[in-house]
C-alpha cells in the first residue's frame, strides 16, 4: 500500500466530513443561530468571557485539545496494522469526534458558558454531576500529570527543542499584544508569528540545549517537570488573551505548516507503507484489539477531553453561535488530520518491515518517538530537510502540542477544585485553588520516583478514563437534543458504542491490574468503573424521562451568581 493512497482518502474523508455532515448537524440537530447572544458577550470580563475572532479561537480550541495524545494514540495502536487504526481515525473524526466536540460547544453556549460537569446535574441529577466530576478530575489530573513527563523526555531526548519551546512563549505574548492592544491586522500578524517560530526553531537546531544529569539535585527530566508547572500554573491564571489564546493560535498555524511539510514530502516521496495491513505477528503481550484499539486511540477519533475544553474556555470565548461549527467540528478534523499523519509516519517511516518490527517490538513501544524519528525520515527524502532538523520540528511540533494542553488543563482543573470547594461551601480563589492543582499533579508526578516518572503510572487509564467522559458528555447532549424534540440518533449511536468499549477496557484492564498486583491501577480503575456504571445508570433514567417531559424552550439558564462551575472562574468574578 502506497502511502499517498491513505493520505489522499483520508483528507477527503475528513475534509467531506466537515463540508456535509457538520453542515447537517448545525441546521438540523444543533440548530446554530447566528443571532443568539453568546456567552462572551453577555458575561464579557476580559479575562475568561472574552468574544474571539473565530480563527483565533480555532487555534486556541484545536491546539488545546490536540496536545500529543493523537500523536501517541495511533503510533501506539499500529501494532495491531495500519488499516484499523486508519478506519478508526477516519470515521471516528467524521461520525463521532466532531458530532461531540461540536455538540460540548453548543450545550455550554446555550447555559452561559455552562462546564458540561455543571450541565451534568441539570440534565442527568445532582448524584450523577457528583460522580461526574470524579471522572473529569482524574482525567484532567492524567492528563496534566502525563503530559509533563511526556514533554520533559522530548526536551532531554530532543535538546534542539529547547529553544523554539521556551522561545515561542515570549512570541505569544508579543502575538497577543499586537492582536488586542495594537489591533494590528491578524493575516500580517499571523505570517510574522509563524515566520519568528520557525527561525526559533532554526536557531534551536543549530544551538541544542542540554542539561547536566542533574540539576539543584533534580534528574534532567525532573526539572524540566518542575519549571513546566510553574509554568502552567501562571499561564492559567493569566487573562486568556494576555497567552493562552495567542500561544494555541499561532501553535495551530505552525501545526498545520508542519503537516502540510508532512503530507508535502508523502506527496512527493510517496513511500510505501511497510507494517502489515493486519499485523498477525503481534508480539508476546500485546493485548487483544477489541476493545483496546478504540481506547488507545482517544484522541483522533473521540475524546471526552474535548468536552472540557469546549465548555471549559472555548464557549466563553465564542463571538456567535454559528462560529462553533468551525471551531468545534473542524477543530476535530485538524486533529483528525494530525492523527493520519502519526499513523503514515510510523507506518510508511520506515525502510523494511524488519526495520518496523524492531521498534514495534513490544505493545507501547511506539509512541512520540517512532513518530518522530519515522516522520523524520520522510521529510529528509521528500523534501530534502536535514534529519536532524527533520527531528527538530516534529518534536518541536508535538512539545508545544502537550504544553498548550497542559496550559489548559490547568486551567480546566483549577475550575474544577473550585467547583468542588463550593460543593463543600467553601469558596477558593483563583490562587489558592491554582496552588492545590499543582500540588496534586506534582504529587503524581514525583509520586513513583524523584525522577518525575510518577506521572506515567496512570497512563494505561488515561485512553478508558477519556472515552469514558466522552461517552457521558454525549449522553448529556442525548437528554437535551430529546427535551427539544431534536433528532437524537446521530448521537445515540456513537453514545452506545463508545460506552460499551470502554466499559469493557475498563474490566480487561481491571482484571490485568488485578493479575500484576499493580494495586493504585487497581483502586482508580474500580473508582472509575463504579462512577461510570453510577452516570450510565442515572442518564438513563434521564433519557427515559425527556421522552415524555414537556419539550425544552432554546432559553438560556439562569447562573447563581454566587456560584462558579468548573468552566467558571470564581476568582475573576
Amino acid at each position: 500500500m502506497n502511502s499517498l493512497i491513505l493520505a489522499v482518502v483520508g483528507v477527503a474523508m475528513m475534509i467531506a466530513g466537515y463540508l456535509l455532515y457538520s453542515r447537517f448537524l448545525a441546521r438540523r440537530v444543533y440548530k446554530l443561530d447566528a443571532g443568539f447572544r453568546t456567552p462572551s458577550h453577555e458575561l464579557q470580563d476580559g479575562v475568561d468571557f472574552v468574544p474571539t475572532n473565530k480563527f483565533v479561537l480555532w487555534g486556541h480550541h484545536f491546539t488545546s485539545v490536540a496536545g500529543a495524545a493523537p500523536i501517541v494514540g495511533p503510533a501506539v495502536a499500529v501494532i495491531w496494522g495500519w488499516l484499523p487504526a486508519f478506519l478508526w481515525v477516519t470515521l471516528g473524526t467524521v461520525f463521532f469526534a466532531g458530532m461531540h466536540d461540536l455538540g460540548a460547544l453548543w450545550a455550554s453556549v446555550r447555559h452561559r458558558g455552562q462546564s458540561i460537569g455543571t450541565l451534568s446535574e441539570r440534565y442527568i441529577g445532582k448524584r450523577g454531576s457528583r460522580l461526574f466530576l470524579v471522572v473529569i478530575f482524574l482525567l484532567l489530573l492524567m492528563v496534566n500529570a502525563a503530559f509533563a513527563v511526556v514533554i520533559s523526555g522530548l526536551l532531554v531526548s530532543t535538546p534542539t527543542a529547547v529553544i523554539p519551546t521556551w522561545g515561542a512563549l515570549v512570541v505569544a505574548v508579543l502575538i497577543g499584544q499586537a492582536i488586542y492592544r495594537l489591533k494590528w491586522n491578524l493575516p500580517i500578524v499571523s505570517v510574522v508569528g509563524v515566520v519568528a517560530l520557525y527561525g526559533l526553531i532554526l536557531l534551536g537546531d543549530r544551538f541544542p540545549v542540554v542539561l547536566p544529569e542533574t540539576v539543584l539535585g533534580l534528574s534532567a527530566e525532573a526539572f524540566w517537570i518542575l519549571v513546566l508547572f510553574v509554568y502552567a500554573g501562571i499561564a492559567s491564571m493569566l487573562p486568556v488573551w494576555v497567552l493562552l489564546q495567542p500561544r494555541d493560535y499561532i501553535n495551530g498555524l505552525q501545526l498545520f505548516v508542519g503537516l502540510g511539510l508532512l503530507y508535502g514530502a508523502v506527496l512527493i516521496f510517496r513511500p510505501d507503507v511497510v507494517a502489515p495491513a493486519i499485523n498477525a505477528n503481534v508480539p508476546e503481550g500485546t493485548p487483544g484489539i477489541m476493545p483496546l484499539l478504540f481506547v488507545t486511540i482517544a484522541c483522533g477519533a473521540i475524546s471526552g477531553f474535548h468536552g472540557i475544553v469546549s465548555s471549559g474556555t472555548s464557549s466563553k470565548q465564542l463571538d456567535k453561535e454559528t462560529d462553533a461549527r468551525f471551531v468545534g467540528y473542524f477543530g476535530a478534523v485538524g486533529e483528525g488530520l494530525l492523527a493520519l499523519g502519526a499513523i503514515i509516519a510510523t507506518t510508511a517511516g520506515f525502510r523494511t518491515l524488519a526495520d518496523w518490527e524492531e521498534v514495534y517490538s513490544a505493545f507501547n513501544e511506539g509512541g512520540v518517538t517512532a513518530f518522530v524519528n519515522g516522520g523524520g525520515t520522510i521529510l529528509n527524502a521528500g523534501l530534502g530537510i536535514p534529519t536532524s532538523l527533520s527531528a527538530t520540528i516534529l518534536a518541536t511540533m508535538a512539545v508545544l502540542f502537550a504544553a498548550t494542553t497542559m496550559d489548559t488543563g490547568v486551567r480546566l482543573q483549577r475550575f474544577v477544585v473550585q467547583e468542588i470547594g463550593l460543593i463543600a461551601n467553601v469558596k477558593l480563589g483563583t490562587a489558592l485553588a491554582t496552588v492545590i492543582v499543582l500540588a496534586v499533579c506534582l504529587g503524581l508526578a514525583f509520586g513513583a520516583g524523584a525522577d518525575g516518572s510518577g506521572g506515567m503510572i496512570i497512563w494505561p487509564l488515561f485512553g478508558t478514563t477519556n472515552q469514558i467522559l466522552a461517552g457521558l458528555t454525549l449522553s448529556i447532549l442525548a437528554v437535551m437534543l430529546m427535551r427539544r424534540r431534536r433528532p437524537v440518533l446521530p448521537i445515540m449511536i456513537p453514545l452506545l458504542f463508545v460506552l460499551f468499549v470502554s466499559v469493557y477496557a475498563l474490566l480487561i484492564q481491571l482484571g490485568g491490574f488485578y493479575r500484576d498486583g499493580n494495586w493504585l491501577l487497581l483502586i482508580m480503575d474500580l473508582v472509575i468503573l463504579v462512577a461510570a456504571v453510577w452516570v450510565i445508570v442515572e442518564s438513563a433514567i434521564a433519557l427515559n424521562r425527556a421522552r415524555s417531559s414537556e419539550p425544552d424552550l432554546d432559553e438560556p439558564v439562569a447562573v447563581d451568581a454566587g456560584a462558579a462551575g468548573p468552566g467558571e472562574d470564581a476568582g475573576s468574578r
